[in-house]
């Protein structure tokens, strides 16, 4: 063409060549041409310092917030473990404070038991196996003396722990009052009035007002009770009289067993029919002969090779394995 320009337009920066050739009106060309070095200078943000320096801004940034977050955390776990050890030093303290009330519960039940002297001092041979699973215990024993009989019970109430030993002392009071004031030594008459104070005292079977009004309906009863095994024992005719609710009496004599079942129904506790008559067994006895009475604590325990549990039936052939070993003997072999 004729022009004598020519226009490049967003050229990106960098160094460029332009070259160029003409030629004449009579059509005779330049064959070497000429040519023009040229630098186009970008814009700053185009340049590679400037992207360079975004790189490391952004690496910047990244590695900053990263230490943000971490000073941030720590700031919070430092704070956090501050709380815990706060909340751990609270509960410590409460944890202290319930144990030792706990152990002072434990030493009132266990002056409310009766001493193994105090049994001994009626029945010489004879030993106590009591080990609480809790500081206090659910499980009780109670012995008395009434009219020239001895009285045993072995009682297990519901719950373990503090609802246990509340319960324990509802029993035993319930006992003191049946057997010793009032004078009551056939089993099957005890439990049949230690089963109406049970639920008079945690007043099961009691009718709301909507009730007196026509309603029939009953207060919640709840499932607390206890099943005990009770001998009154007369030792001159060597006669015993037994009764038990949910717990059986262990007889053995010339090493032969005897197993004597009491009522299948709880002291207390929801209960199906209205009726309170437990049946009273009377057996004589012979020198030599074992009885034993145990709540469902010992054929619980898991243990042995296989880590299973006792069972009932295995504590029955123990006690056939070791009824003719001395009583001190027999307790260190149970335990």
């Amino acid at each position: 063409a004729t022009r004598r320009y020519v226009s490049y337009t967003n050229l990106p920066g960098g160094d460029y060549v332009f070259r160029v050739r003409a030629c004449n009106s009579d059509g005779v060309w330049n064959e070497v041409g000429t040519a023009i070095h040229i630098k186009v200078i970008p814009p700053w943000w185009k340049t590679n310092i400037f992207y360079s320096l975004c790189v490391l801004l952004s690496i910047s940034s990244v590695f900053g917030f990263i230490r943000y977050r971490t000073a941030t955390v720590e700031k919070e776990k430092k704070i956090l473990e501050q709380k815990v050890a706060e909340r751990t030093a609270e509960l410590a303290q409460k944890n202290n404070d319930i144990t030792s009330s706990i152990q002072y519960a434990k030493r009132i039940q266990q002056a409310i038991l009766p001493t193994q002297e105090q049994i001994q001092k009626h029945f010489p041979d004879s030993f106590v196996l009591y080990k609480p699973k809790d500081i206090v215990s659910g499980d009780f024993y109670w012995f008395g003396e009434k009219n020239g009989r001895r009285i045993a019970a072995c009682v297990d109430c519901t719950g373990h722990g503090v609802p246990g030993a509340f319960m324990s002392m509802i029993g035993t009071s319930l006992l003191n009052q049946i057997i010793l004031e009032d004078g009551v030594t056939e089993p099957a008459a005890i439990l049949s009035a230690l089963n109406q104070g049970v639920r008079a005292a945690l007043k099961q079977g009691v009718q709301t007002d909507a009730a007196a009004e026509g309603a029939g309906k009953y207060r919640d009863e709840t499932r607390d009770g206890m099943d005990i095994a009770l001998c009154s024992i007369d030792p001159v005719a060597r006669e015993v009289q037994f009764s038990s609710a949910l717990r059986h009496l262990i007889v053995i004599s010339d090493n032969k067993f005897e197993k004597i079942d009491g009522d299948k129904r709880p002291i207390g506790g929801i209960q199906i029919d209205s009726a309170d008559v437990f049946t009273n067994h009377i057996k004589f006895l012979k020198k030599g002969d074992m009885l034993y009475m145990f709540s469902d604590g010992y054929a619980d325990q898991f243990g042995g090779e296989k880590g299973k549990k006792l069972m009932v039936k295995r504590l029955h052939e123990l006690l056939i394995e070791v009824n003719r070993m001395p009583l001190t003997e027999q307790r260190a072999h149970l335990e």
